[in-house]
């Protein structure tokens, strides 16, 4: 654990400040250093990540029942140019055509997550359909049968609508149970060929872009946050998570006890976590960088291994966190076999206590920090096609430093880590992306020659999908989809990663080039 206050605090986070500088000092440097697969351990899974609702489509075939997705983004402005993932990929019927693409890539993981609503359309107290069951048996045997590892996520934002419409989604204690059986299920069902099991994927964000930003259904919020019809983005965020987390204990708890044993699998929980610079060089904004990690990661993953909130959320003023009943904190405390991490950028971080910050970071639910990508007008790195992710690879050794100090170096797996150009880019000629991945890749490789106990990296995405609410504007995968033919075209970085992954050392501006002439022949 770090220290939270006094000298002692404030000198070993210089310490580690002055070691980022003389790194961004380099940053131009880093994508021309070598980067090989043989820089990582024995077993490493190198794979794309996707989520069932953003590539699936078929939203109300074979047995689905409605998601709260499927009814949000019917509601007119609230998806960029009013999109929805009725289609989105087609994934549901052309899963094969996909493990293929993963199959050539010569990846040997590929994380996706479970619908909710195709395996229990109607919740804990309605049947279980059988044809979900059956498409995801149909999908994970496959990526089997090529050597591909099913790396499952239970909950990747979406859920049955009846549970999000009757129980405010996780603000309802009575989604506990529900998360819980719809677990079970999955278990007993897949959990003979699954051996790595998430159960909910960055779980920060979700009471973030639900509760306090009110963006994502139910879209419940306060100003200054936000303009909802209902809502209170001081307290329902803290409820939300609260339910999350032992949702989360509840169903490891039923997998340890009654298939682990057989199964020999492991379960862990994705927090999404940038990494935070301090905006000036002061005492302030120092203590602004460790809360504002507290309040992304540790908030998820401090209960799960020592039982209780971080100190740091605690101790904020006006801030009510739940309790946890000691029967709680026994169930929480050690629930998670691995961590895993999605990570995309660095911002700076302001502090909100002594300075005059906007209209928001000012609140105890964001812990009196200001976050900015700009200092004095200048980005803290090269932008990308979202506003607020900027190339600063540094950033990736920086987290899994602070996650592996954090929590005695638990297994950790990069479970995203993605680009997307700016907008009016050539996206099939992705070099862009190329240079971003070689240069997190290797300041991930750098982190685990330090000892960091890291066993895997994916990448968001295995190809364009449905990015929420930026509808499919935002395109992170290694293919392109075309959204009239739903073709899949690779892009140049999907010739670069199989290169990559066949050992190859990639600092050569002729293998490019080479790549380059692939995908445009």
């Amino acid at each position: 654990m770090k220290f939270t206050g006094g000298l002692l605090y404030f000198l070993s986070l210089s310490v580690i400040l002055l070691s980022t500088a003389l790194v961004a000092a380099q940053s131009f440097k880093l994508d021309e250093e070598e980067i090989q697969k043989s820089q990582f351990p024995d077993g490493f899974l190198f794979g794309a990540s996707t989520s069932s609702y953003q590539i699936e489509g078929a939203y109300h075939e074979d047995g689905k029942s409605l998601s709260n997705w499927d009814v949000y983004t019917h509601i007119p402005g609230k998806i960029e140019d009013n999109e929805t993932g009725d289609v989105a990929d087609d994934h549901y019927h052309r899963y094969l055509e996909d493990i293929e693409l993963i199959h050539s890539l010569g990846m040997n993981a590929y994380r996706f997550s479970i619908s909710w609503a195709r395996i229990l359309p109607d919740g804990k107290l309605g049947k279980i359909n059988p044809r979900g069951i059956v498409f995801y048996n149909k999908l994970i045997d496959h990526l089997v049968s090529k050597g591909i590892e099913p790396f499952v996520t239970l909950n990747h934002n979406d859920m049955p609508y009846l549970l999000d419409a009757r129980d405010r989604g996780w603000l309802s204690p009575l989604l506990r149970e529900e998360f819980a059986h719809f677990a079970s299920i999955c278990f007993k069902s897949f959990g003979d060929r699954v051996k790595h099991w998430i159960t909910v994927n960055e779980a920060n964000m979700l009471v973030d872009f639900t509760y306090i930003q009110g963006v994502y259904p139910p879209a419940r919020c306060t100003p200054p946050f936000g303009n909802c019809s209902s809502g209170n983005s001081d307290v329902e965020p803290l409820i939300a998570m609260h339910n999350i987390l032992i949702a989360h204990a509840m169903a490891v708890d039923t997998y340890r006890r009654l298939f682990q044993p057989k199964q020999h699998g492991f379960v862990g929980i994705i927090t999404h976590c940038h990494w935070y610079e301090p905006l000036r060089d002061d005492e302030r904004d120092l203590h602004a960088v460790d809360r504002v990690l507290a309040f992304n990661a540790a908030w998820v993953l401090d209960p799960l291994v020592y039982g209780e909130y971080p100190a740091e959320m605690r101790q904020c003023p006006r801030l009510e966190m739940p309790r946890f009943s000691p029967k709680e904190k026994e169930l929480l405390r050690g629930s998670i076999d691995f961590i895993g991490l999605n990570h995309y950028t660095t911002l700076y971080a302001k502090d909100c206590f002594h300075s005059p910050c906007p209209s928001g970071g000012d609140h105890a639910i964001r812990g009196y920090v200001n976050t900015t990508g700009y200092r004095d007008g200048t980005a803290i790195g090269e932008p990308t096609g979202v506003a607020r992710f900027f190339v600063v690879p540094r950033g990736m050794e920086k987290i899994i430093d602070y996650l592996k100090r954090r929590y005695n170096n638990l297994p950790m797996f990069v479970t995203e880590n993605g680009y997307t150009l700016p907008a009016q880019q050539n996206e099939l000629q992705d070099m862009g992306r190329i240079n971003f991945h070689k240069a997190y890749l290797v300041s991930l490789a750098r982190a685990i020659r330090k000892g960091a106990n890291v066993r895997g990296y994916f990448i968001w995405s295995l190809m364009d999908n449905f990015e929420w609410l930026s509808g499919y504007t935002s395109r992170f995968g290694l293919y392109y989809v075309d959204r009239q033919t739903l073709e899949r075209t690779p892009k140049l970085s999907a010739k670069w990663f199989a290169s990559f992954l066949k050992n190859n050392t990639h600092n050569e501006k002729e293998e490019s080039s080479a790549a380059a002439s692939s995908v445009q022949g």
